[in-house]
This record gives C-alpha cells, structure tokens and sequence, in this order.
C-alpha cells in the first residue's frame, strides 16, 4: 500500500471516529435538553408552589408568610397613623338603669370650689352618674349530703340511703363541669390551666382525672341535643358543610360541620371519604353548599352550590402564571368579581335581583368559554382544574335565583375555624371519647352564640337535667332569656 492509501486509510478511520463522536454527542445533548426541560418545567411548578398563599391555594390564612399577611391585611400603606381617625365616632359604656344597680351611693360636695366656703347637701334632679363594675370575692358553695344507715327489725339487714336524683355521685355540681369544660373547650386552655384557675379563683381541687371525667359526663348530657340539632340541620332548606383534618393520637381524622342559619354540629371521623360522610348526612334533602370534593357526589347536582371563594383562588393561581393561561386567569378573576360585586349589591338592597339574572346570563357565557379554553390547553394544573369546575357548571350559578343561597361557603369556613385554632393548641385528641366531647361541646357553643344564648348557662341546665333524668334543653330555640 503506498503512502497515499495509508494516509486516506487513516484519515477514514479518524473520519468514522469523529462522525461517532458526533453522533455520541447529539445524543447526549438530546437527553440533557429533555433533562433540562423536565427540569424547568419542575422549577415552574416549585416556583409556584413558593408562590402560594391563602388567596391563591385551599392554604389556611395561618400559613402565610409575614409580607403575605401584611399584603392580605393592610394593602398599600395608607400614610395614616394608627387607631382612630380624626371624625370617628367614639363608643362608650352605656349606664344601666338604677333598677339593675346593686349599690348607690351619693356624694355631696363639701366646700365651694371658688371661696372655698360649706356648702348643705342638696338634692339633685340630674347628678353625674358613674357606675364602677367589679367582681366579688369568689367563694364554692359546698353541699354535703349526709346518708345515714338503718337497720330492718324483722330481718336484721342494714339499708343505707341514697342519694336522690338531682345530685351528682361526683364532688362536683353542674356549675363546676359546665364551667371546667367550657374553659377547655371554648377556651382552648390546656387542663392543667384549668385546675390551676379553679383553684385559684374558686378554691376548687380538682385532679387532672376528674376534669377528664367531667368532660364525658357533659359531652354524654348534651349528646341528645347535639343529635336533635343534626337531624334539624338535614331537614334546613340550605346547608353549609365543609370539613378540615383532625388528629388522635397523632392519627389523621376528618373533622366535619354542617352549618346552617339556626344551628351547627360537627362530627369527627376516620376519614373523609363520600361513604363515610353519608353516615352522618343521611338524609338528601336542599341545597348544599361546599367546595367541589368529590365526596360530595351522591348529592344532585342541581341542588348544590360550589365555593366561589375557592374558585376565586384558583383563578388567581392561574392569573399567575405566564402566558394565555395567566390571561385566561385575569379575565375570570374580572368577571367573578364583578358578578360577586353585583351579588352584595343585592344583598344589601342597592341592586334588584332581576338586574343579577340578566348579568349573569352573559357573564356565565365569558366565564365558561375561558373554562374550555383553559381545558384544552393541556398544561398541568390547569386543563384538570378547568375540566373539573365545568363539570360542576350546574352548581355555579344557584345563588343567582336563589335567595336563600350565598355564592361562597365561608359559613361553613367560620363554624370551622375555632376547632381548628383548638387542634394547633391541643394538637387533638387521644380517644374517641375526647373525640365525641370535642364535636358535642364545640356543637353546642357555636349554636348558642349562633342564637345569642349564654353558653355556660345552658351546660349548666343541660347538667342539671341529667341529673334528674330529664332531657337535654333544646338546642333549636332558647328555653330561657339570655343573662
């Protein structure tokens, strides 16, 4: 072979090892570029996710950072400095009526205030009145109730006497256990702090055990009344239900309530499934208004109403993003808020409810091809979000002929909230004992504040009437004027 043919030999050989090279290489630049693109698309859904916040996402309030609380709470600084502004009309305590006063005392002025000369006490017809509240020393009034024994003269035996009915086997009456438990349970103090509180306020002993006995004796005397007010609640024309996590012994439950104009209960279950929730909503009847949980699907359609303020979080995650889909987001957010803006306008009596129906018919037009067009985009978090919400077309728009309906369920959101700032302090339960006393006692205070009632008043004749076995007082009307 000659020089030549050598060289074109090893020129070939150096060709075919480039061209391998090459071909190596785009390969390799074709699988870094489809690992660059997952991992963009990972860094968008991070970046969003960091982005989230109680009013884009299903995040409680409670969850957000500082800057996104003083954003939600404040806004833009006003330039105005805090507490009351010039023109605000102050409030002031109103003075009772002499008949509702325990203790009046006159005072007479002793001396000219200008020649420093005595002055006779004179009456008065309109004097200066000034009324001091203040709390008495705090003194447990003890019963002690004396059993004696006799002894039968025909057959020898010895009978002690019981106790008759209205007085507790316990050492403590129905004023201490509807108090103890309303401080656990409305005050969300720890137990302890309530055996501290009793003992230092009232001089009541009470061991940890004992209060943890108090608590099933009241959740057990309210338990008739709490399922009287749900079996009232299944039958109300509207219902608002809703439902949030819940911990036994560091287990995950569900916690549910159902609300409605007159009453509210709460219930706490293994999970939040749809064959769960249908042991306790076990009558299909009104209108339900929650968010779009599939466990909500044995309920008609028509008959429903879904969360605009969850829908309003959501198109604010997609108003967000970059693109049509963050078009697609603002222009839902504008005609949601208009049409909720109208909606307060009829409920405060500025705006006819006709002049509602015929807007919405448009707006419903916008809002739904916005939906299909963001469905058939195809992008995560976006088409099955879109998919979904029109699936529910038929429960978006109730509120608009119906009264009675409010287009959000932040009924149902409020009921809920004081059980959830009672599971961070407590971090739950630990049996379903603790479980059954949480949603009675918490049932039962909600409804009572729902209907202007004292709270510890009615723990105390709901007591009172176990005692005597009698029924719990009702908890669908009061049974007595409020103290």
């Amino acid at each position: 072979m000659s020089l030549a043919d050598e060289r074109i030999a090893r020129l070939e050989r150096q060709v075919e090892i480039l061209l391998a090279k090459t071909e190596e290489q785009a390969a390799r630049i074709e699988q870094q570029a489809a690992r660059i693109a997952v991992l963009e698309a990972e860094n968008v859904e991070l970046r969003r996710r960091l982005g989230e916040n109680s009013s884009n996402s299903s995040r409680p309030p409670s969850t957000d950072a500082p800057k996104d609380r003083a954003t939600r709470s404040s806004g833009r600084p006003s330039g105005k400095k805090r507490g009351a502004q010039p023109g605000h009309k102050g409030s002031k305590r109103s003075l009772l009526p002499p008949g509702k006063v325990d203790s009046i005392t006159n005072h007479h002025p002793t001396h000219c205030r200008r020649c420093a000369r005595g002055l006779p006490k004179q009456h008065d017809a309109d004097p200066v009145r000034h009324q001091v509240w203040d709390i008495p020393a705090i003194k447990a009034l003890v019963a002690e109730h004396r059993l004696f024994h006799a002894t039968c003269e025909v057959c020898g035996e010895t009978t002690c006497a019981t106790l008759p009915d209205g007085v507790p086997q316990g050492a403590f009456g129905p004023g201490v256990l509807a108090l103890a438990t309303m401080l656990v349970a409305d005050g969300h103090m720890s137990r302890r702090k309530v055996v501290r509180l009793l003992r230092d306020v009232f001089g009541i002993e009470i061991s940890l055990g004992a209060l943890s006995e108090s608590e099933a004796i009241v959740s057990a005397a309210v338990a008739p009344a709490v399922e009287e007010a749900r079996v009232h609640a299944l039958a109300e024309k509207v219902k608002h239900v809703d439902a949030t996590t819940w911990y036994q012994s560091g287990a995950y439950m569900a916690l549910w309530v159902m609300a409605t104009a007159t009453v509210t209960v709460f219930t706490i279950a293994t999970d939040g499934t749809r064959e769960k929730l249908r042991t306790w909503i076990t009558r299909v009847r009104g209108v339900l208004v929650t968010d779009r949980g599939t466990q909500f699907g044995f309920w008609a359609m028509k008959m429903r109403q879904i969360c605009w303020a969850h829908l309003i979080r959501k198109f604010a995650s997609f108003a967000e993003r970059n693109g049509r889909v963050g078009e697609i987001g603002r222009e839902l957010l504008f005609w949601t808020r208009h049409i909720i803006h109208m909606y307060h306008r009829v409920r405060d009596g500025t705006l006819p409810r006709a002049a509602l129906q015929r807007a919405s018919i448009k707006i419903r037009v916008h809002v739904e091809r916005l939906l299909e067009e963001g469905r058939d985009l195809s992008i995560k978090g976006v088409t099955g979000s879109c998919r979904d919400i029109l699936e529910h077309r038929a429960a978006m728009w109730r509120f608009v002929d119906d009264p009675a309906v409010e287009p959000t369920n932040n009924h149902g959101e409020r009921e809920l909230r004081s059980l959830v700032t009672w599971r961070k302090c407590s971090f739950g339960t630990q049996s379903e004992r603790g479980n059954a006393f949480a949603a009675n006692l918490k049932s039962v205070i909600q409804t009572c504040r729902k209907q202007q009632r004292n709270v510890l008043a009615y723990l105390r004749d709901a007591v009172q009437a176990a005692l005597h076995r009698e029924s719990a007082p009702s908890l669908l009307r009061p049974t007595r004027p409020t103290p």
